[in-house]
């Protein structure tokens, strides 16, 4: 299925006053720009989709499999699989998330623990 996207014409989704999401979707995998203010705090969560996480601008610090690990611009953490892991933005962030496969608690909007805040 080919595609030629630009992020200006897709939907900008505010999930909570301080984090707003875009998401493109292929037939295997997702990729998600990501728009954290400083001070979000996405709370601890797993998940069975395999995740690459690449901070375009900023820093976001997880806690993840017992240790910390602060991830800043032009760096990328991947997450396996079902291993649980929380983040907070030390600095206002865009990060661009890819799933395989694609996140269907995103997609059918089931995904409360983002749309809360804290």
């Amino acid at each position: 299925m080919l595609k030629h996207i630009r992020w200006n014409d897709v939907e900008q989704e505010k999930l909570n006053p301080l984090l707003d999401r875009q998401m493109i979707t292929g037939e295997n995998l997702m990729l998600a720009r990501i728009l954290l203010k400083k001070g979000c705090v996405v709370p601890e969560h797993s998940h069975m989709n395999e995740q690459l996480t690449w901070v375009v601008e900023g820093a976001l610090k997880f806690w993840i499999d017992g240790k910390e690990i602060v991830v800043r611009s032009g760096e990328v953490l991947c997450i396996p699989s079902n291993m649980p892991h929380e983040a907070w933005a030390l600095e206002d962030t865009i990060d661009l998330d890819v799933f395989n496969p694609p996140r269907e608690d995103w997609l059918n909007k089931t995904d409360n623990y983002l749309r809360h805040g804290r």
